[in-house]
């Protein structure tokens, strides 16, 4: 109990700063939601979007724009591209997919939409996310899961890519 507190509490404080355009802190918020009458996993990352473009130009070797009017199609790909490497999720042992569907921002965040679907049902859940941990080793990575109306939340950092959830 006290761990979702505390999480919840980063979560508030992490959604309470990023109207400001200069941040200290190295923090992602992804929300993963099981919509079983849709039989579907529903995912939403919050990134602070200058960290982002950071990381994939590290990559990429190339100057990026998410989310600005100069944002080509071609940095939109890179983004799944780099999400789809550094954020994953096997459902019962099987690596699942994630679909892409949108973006938007939110002050300096850039928020992105994604789903697996086909879950008819769960009994494990792993995930593997490091999303910035390879431009900046002080990024943490706080993800909320509900699940089958059970709500667990883990932080990523550097040492820890990788949680299971058993249901």
């Amino acid at each position: 109990m006290k761990k979702t507190i505390f999480y919840l509490f980063f979560a508030v404080f992490f959604v309470t700063l990023t109207s400001f355009s200069v941040h200290k802190f190295y923090m992602g918020i992804y929300q993963v939601n099981y919509a079983p009458e849709k039989k579907m996993l529903q995912i939403t990352t919050r990134i602070f979007v200058d960290d982002l473009d950071k990381a994939l130009e590290k990559k990429y070797n190339k100057k990026l724009h998410l989310a600005t009017d100069s944002e080509s199609s071609a940095e939109v790909v890179l983004l799944k591209k780099y999400l789809a490497e550094k954020f994953s999720i096997k459902i019962n042992g099987k690596p699942s997919p994630m679909k892409f569907l949108s973006k938007e921002m939110e002050g300096d965040v850039l928020v992105c939409y994604l789903s697996i679907n086909g879950v008819s049902k769960i009994n494990s859940l792993e995930t593997y996310n490091s999303v910035l941990i390879d431009w900046n080793t002080e990024q943490q990575n706080i993800t909320h899961f509900t699940i089958l109306g059970e709500k667990q939340s883990f932080l990523f950092t550097e040492s820890v890519t990788k949680q299971m959830l058993k249901f």
